[in-house]
């Protein structure tokens, strides 16, 4: 059974090149055909990644989104299309009998992807977003800190943060800061990552209550209105547990998540792009406070867990780890309904942060 897979080259071509070299590396599949409205560009994009990690036979450049939908190699696309574009392309790939592996922010809203997904259920084809960290090994490693009873004890408080610092070329000018475009700008392209980490983390529960606010908003030369630079958001849940989250295009490189209980804590610095080398981390800490008469002693206990996983480009790496699952599920044709819910869950809170900060009041997310 040969798996073939397709991309559409657009601005977040980076990402795609990432997918590239993850498909080649898993050994689930290959790429058959690269799309963009401008065979030249597909074209370009083909020759730039095939030179730098090539398949045994180079994949075809297509002119048309229809003329690959059509084709009958094909068994999943990649969609990285801007999110404002995605629900059209998602509900016709479905509709084509593709399976779909879709860029994050999955939609412009939950009603938007709740048509996608549908779609693809009533096609019987997989619904799979792009987080990579989701198919870690690291994961079931931090599963087991969170559920150790002696070292973190009761879990009461998430914090996290993932931000990078964008040049002024990509504040004038990159498609995150397009309102018709990517309308949830840093929300969308970072936080989704952080309220997946949350969710995860509570295992898939969803909050009571999310306050949003916008710190800061941009757009680019061509945007017709206003998008969020810079959000921050709270989250309460059931249980007495509460979470936050900030991310932002105009803070320094920073992608953090501390997971406190009532007796420790657990804390990744790398939890989406894991830093250069061999192994993923974690570190388990439970600090010690003594006073003796005149003497306040912070005594520091940090233990450091691993497992060997490559952080890029290796067939152990978490985008190898995502396609060797997206590939397995295309294969055996039974889709994972899993997949899809937690891109729903996700998308739900988004959407409450995101009407939270609008309109200044707390927000129950929809229930999925």
């Amino acid at each position: 059974y040969w798996r073939d897979w397709c991309s559409d080259v657009c601005s977040s071509d980076l990402i795609g090149r990432k997918n590239w070299k993850g498909i080649l590396m898993s050994g689930a599949g290959t790429v058959a055909a690269v799309a963009s409205r401008d065979v030249a560009k597909a074209q370009l994009f083909v020759a730039e990644c095939q030179s730098d990690c090539p398949y045994p036979q180079t994949p075809r450049a297509v002119g048309s989104y229809d003329e690959l939908l059509a084709a009958s190699d094909i068994d999943a696309i990649y969609v990285p299309l801007p999110t404002g574009l995605r629900r059209e392309w998602v509900i016709r790939a479905a509709e084509a009998g593709k399976h779909v592996l879709c860029e994050k922010p999955c939609a412009p809203s939950l009603a938007d992807l709740r048509a996608m997904t549908d779609a693809c259920r009533a096609n019987g084809v997989q619904f799979m977003d792009g987080v990579m960290f989701m198919h870690s090994r690291r994961l079931p490693l931090l599963r087991r800190a969170i559920d150790d009873a002696e070292r973190l004890g009761t879990l009461r408080r998430i914090g996290i943060q993932f931000s990078f610092c964008g040049p002024e070329a990509f504040l004038e000018s990159d498609i995150r800061l397009h309102s018709e475009l990517e309308p949830q700008g840093c929300l969308g392209d970072l936080g989704w990552y952080c309220i997946r980490q949350i969710l995860w983390t509570v295992e898939g529960r969803m909050p009571t209550e999310v306050t949003g606010r916008i710190l800061t908003e941009g757009a680019n030369r061509t945007s017709p209105g206003k998008v969020p630079v810079e959000f921050s958001a709270e989250l309460r849940f059931d249980g007495g547990v509460s979470a936050s989250f900030y991310c932002s295009f105009i803070t320094e490189h920073q992608q953090f998540v501390r997971i406190c209980g009532t007796k420790g804590y657990v804390q990744l610095d790398d939890y989406v792009l894991p830093y250069l080398g061999p192994e993923l981390a974690i570190d388990v800490a439970n600090h010690a406070f003594s006073v003796r008469g005149c003497d306040f002693n912070m005594e520091r206990h940090v233990e450091r867990r691993v497992v060997r996983e490559y952080a890029n480009g290796w067939p152990n790496a978490q985008e190898a780890n995502l396609m060797r699952t997206f590939g397995g599920l295309v294969a055996q044709g039974k889709p994972d309904e899993s997949w899809p819910t937690w891109s729903l869950k996700t998308q739900s809170v988004l959407d409450a942060c995101l009407t939270s900060a609008r309109t200044g009041r707390a927000v129950t997310p929809e229930p999925i």
